[in-house]
């Protein structure tokens, strides 16, 4: 849980947005299959990070929705 609860912090946010930036960065350099699969895990990062959604946090055992986690805690 307690990796859920930094995740809906802003610190936890901020580094999923950064990651999906620099993924998706790295996707459009790469040609191939690859680089789109790159860019489309960063897209999944940019989304989740900035509409404060933790996509692992059930196999936690936390709530999905950041506030939620957040309330939770």
């Amino acid at each position: 849980m307690t990796v859920a609860r930094f995740m809906a912090t802003g610190l936890g946010r901020g580094v999923r947005i950064v990651a999906g930036v620099a993924l998706i960065g790295v996707g459009l350099g790469v040609s191939g299959w690859l680089g789109l699969v790159l860019a489309l895990v960063g897209l999944v990062f940019l989304t989740v990070g900035a509409t404060n959604v933790c996509l692992i946090a059930p196999l936690l055992g936390a709530p999905v929705k950041g506030s939620a986690c957040q309330r939770a805690s």
